[in-house]
């Protein structure tokens, strides 16, 4: 479940970040994509820090307030800034 809400979360990070920085807008569907595999990425890294998962919410099945937060957090900033790796690449190899 944590998995799912980090994806979600990097997506909408990766579509926020595009459309307050038009200079890394990479249209809809590669905002998206960036986000979801920035999320999954920055939700990994957060659970073995020992952050988020089992480390906080087992007894409630990894669903406690602080989990789900730390998911949205990790998997909204990981998107942002995955959107912006590609963005900066992308405008590199265009010129």
């Amino acid at each position: 479940m944590e998995l799912i809400i980090s994806l979600i979360a990097g997506a909408l990070g990766g579509n926020i970040v595009g459309g307050v920085a038009k200079s890394l807008n990479q249209g809809t569907l590669i905002n998206s994509i960036a986000g979801i595999v920035g999320g999954g990425i920055g939700g990994q890294i957060l659970s073995a820090l020992g952050t988020g998962g089992m480390a906080a919410g087992e007894a409630a099945g990894g669903l406690d307030i602080g989990t789900i937060i730390g998911q949205i957090a990790s998997g909204g900033v990981g998107g942002g800034v995955l959107l912006a790796i590609v963005a900066v690449i992308k405008n590199a190899l265009a010129k």
